[in-house]
């Protein structure tokens, strides 16, 4: 870990870059990497969380626009998509809110999460909103949770984070797969 920490501090200004193109990408582990590094003073814990948080939010709201902007129009004109976009409307319909909030979270699910959202009718207000205040809990959840125990977490979640992902993964795969499932036997009931 101390290597580590003297490389973050050697590269000074450029580790906050990195986070927050990092967070822009995608949501793994390295803001609450970031959050011990600011626990034992290689980084400002201040400009973390605000790297994760603007990368976080900032990064989903270029997806969303991009989404809006280029994916409807081009994967609506596709008969066997008519049917699954109708689905996902309705899942989003019920379960946006809750989408929204939550896709940050699994492993892997945060690079593409805002762009099934694009493609209902939400609002960009209403996505942006909700977009604020995950990033925001996300941010906190994680600097915080590695600056203010840092010394304790420096050993478990090097070990243990990665498992611990892919079963928030997993799990959200699983309630996706419900959801879908009810709505589209709901939808074959009504065309019987």
């Amino acid at each position: 870990m101390e290597t580590i920490l003297n490389i973050v501090h050697d590269c000074g200004v450029l580790s906050y870059v990195i986070l927050f193109l990092y967070c822009a990408l995608k949501s793994g582990s390295l803001p609450l990497f970031a959050g011990i590094a600011a626990h034992f003073g290689a980084l400002n814990v201040f400009f973390v969380a605000l790297a994760a948080f603007s990368g976080g939010y900032l990064g989903d709201e270029l997806r969303f626009y991009l989404g809006r902007k280029y994916g409807v129009a081009n994967l609506s004109s596709k008969p066997w998509y008519q049917r699954s976009l109708r689905t996902a409307k309705k899942l989003l319909d019920h379960h946006g809110k809750a989408y929204i909030f939550l896709y940050r979270y699994p492993k892997g699910l945060r690079t593409i999460g805002s762009l099934p959202v694009a493609l209902t009718e939400m609002k960009w207000p209403q996505f942006s909103l909700i977009n604020f205040a995950s990033a925001i809990t996300w941010t906190i959840a994680l600097v915080g949770a590695g600056y203010f125990f840092g010394a304790a977490l420096e050993h478990s979640v090097g070990n243990n984070w990665g498992l611990f992902s892919v079963a928030l993964l997993m799990l959200f795969t699983l309630m996706t797969y419900l959801a879908w499932r009810k709505v589209s036997l709901a939808d074959s009931e009504k065309m019987s």
